[in-house]
């Protein structure tokens, strides 16, 4: 599973079951710590996750910024609550990538809001499976 945890909504996006490709599966409103981890922990559950990989918001010169702290807290509590492994994987730019392919297809700003977070979680996963495979 991937994850692309933002201030106002959750990208979530799964692998097929041979971990070749990723493909978005829906976003969740972040409404706060406890209900987060309820919704995750039923995607995992109901899709028989076992490995999650969550974006790491660093700055563009490497460093972290202030939301990496908070992906931390978030995939520890993940691990610990749902006894899944966690991962993290450079999230630079996922957002901006999945803006530009949203608009080239004519997508309107009204309706990319909905479906950015889920396109930037499916680009997280996909970077993932791709360096594992090499």
């Amino acid at each position: 599973m991937g994850i692309d945890m933002g201030d106002s909504r959750i990208g979530i996006a799964l692998s097929d079951p041979l971990g070749l490709t990723a493909q978005g599966l829906t976003v969740i409103e972040n409404k706060g710590r406890k209900q987060t981890l309820q919704a995750i922990g039923e995607l995992i559950k109901n899709n028989e996750v076992d490995l999650v990989v969550m974006g790491m918001p660093f700055n563009m010169n490497g460093t972290e910024g202030p939301m990496a702290e908070k992906v931390r807290r978030v995939g520890q509590s993940i691990k610990q609550v749902h006894k899944v492994e966690v991962k993290f994987q450079d999230e630079r730019m996922t957002t901006v990538s999945a803006e530009q392919v949203l608009i080239q297809s004519g997508m309107t700003r009204e309706k990319r809001r909905g479906v950015v977070d889920r396109i930037a979680a499916t680009i997280i996963l996909q970077a993932y499976l791709d360096r594992k495979g090499e």
